[in-house]
């Protein structure tokens, strides 16, 4: 493969020197993720870490037994198994496709070796990790303080932003699941937000008809993510372009 051919969607890998990425790819292998597919199970070993591409994952974390709530969800700007990052190989949460696709799979072993080799894949996976504790702060405050009608207009809307579609597959049971609600306050949230124009549901998928007013429909938790998470990878745009001037300037 040429240096000019080494792009991938994941842009934790896409923020790598060609020589990283290089290396990477060597232990990476493509795998398809089927919407519906554990990951990993609570407390659960975690035996490969995975850089989604066009695929997104829920982090759900159970509460009272059956009963459980989405505290994260990740696509291409990340990676799952975190935990491995910082030498812990159990999830501390359910890690459920929420959006079929493909990703670059790799086993922790190679991981670990790489992740001690690389300062560029430690510096782009600390900087995820940070924007990861920030979505997960702000979810279980949104969960907390806010209405289940706002509540899914947020979900709606994270979930369109790394679909890159505005219409995905769900069903209201899941969706129930993802909230941490009872099914009938979704069928009520679902029917506002569906009178009001800005979706559509049917035969367990959703359609989001106006974005806009979504937007305006959900809380200030999904703006107040999307900033950071822009800023942050705003600055690390930046960083990239600054080395990458530096390594012209040398040649």
């Amino acid at each position: 493969m040429s240096a000019r051919k080494l792009t991938v969607p994941n842009r934790v890998l896409a923020g790598l020197p060609r020589k990283d990425l290089r290396q990477l790819l060597s232990v990476l292998e493509p795998v398809k993720l089927a919407f519906g597919q554990v990951l990993y199970e609570s407390q659960g070993r975690i035996r490969h870490v995975y850089f989604p591409n066009d695929c997104f994952v829920s982090m759900l974390t159970g509460v009272d037994g059956d009963r459980s709530a989405e505290v994260g969800l990740i696509g291409s700007e990340g990676m799952i198994g975190l935990p491995v990052a910082l030498g812990i190989a159990v999830s501390p949460f359910r890690a459920v496709v929420q959006g079929g696709g493909t990703a670059m799979r790799m086993k922790i072993a190679d991981f670990r070796r790489e992740f001690s080799q690389s300062r560029a894949l430690r510096r782009e996976l600390f900087l995820f990790t940070h924007l990861l504790m920030i979505q997960i702060a702000q979810t279980a405050a949104c969960n907390r303080f806010h209405a289940v009608r706002q509540r899914m207009a947020r979900w709606l809307l994270m979930t369109h932003d790394r679909a890159n579609s505005n219409e995905f597959r769900i069903t209201q049971e899941f969706l129930a699941l993802m909230l941490g609600v009872r099914r009938v306050g979704i069928s009520e949230a679902a029917s506002s937000l569906r009178e009001r124009k800005l979706m559509a549901y049917r035969r367990g998928s959703f359609t989001i008809l106006n974005h806009r007013g979504l937007v305006a429909a959900a809380c200030g938790c999904y703006k107040k993510v999307k900033d950071v998470y822009a800023r942050g990878q705003g600055r690390q745009d930046l960083f990239h372009q600054r080395r990458r001037s530096h390594a012209r300037n040398r040649k």
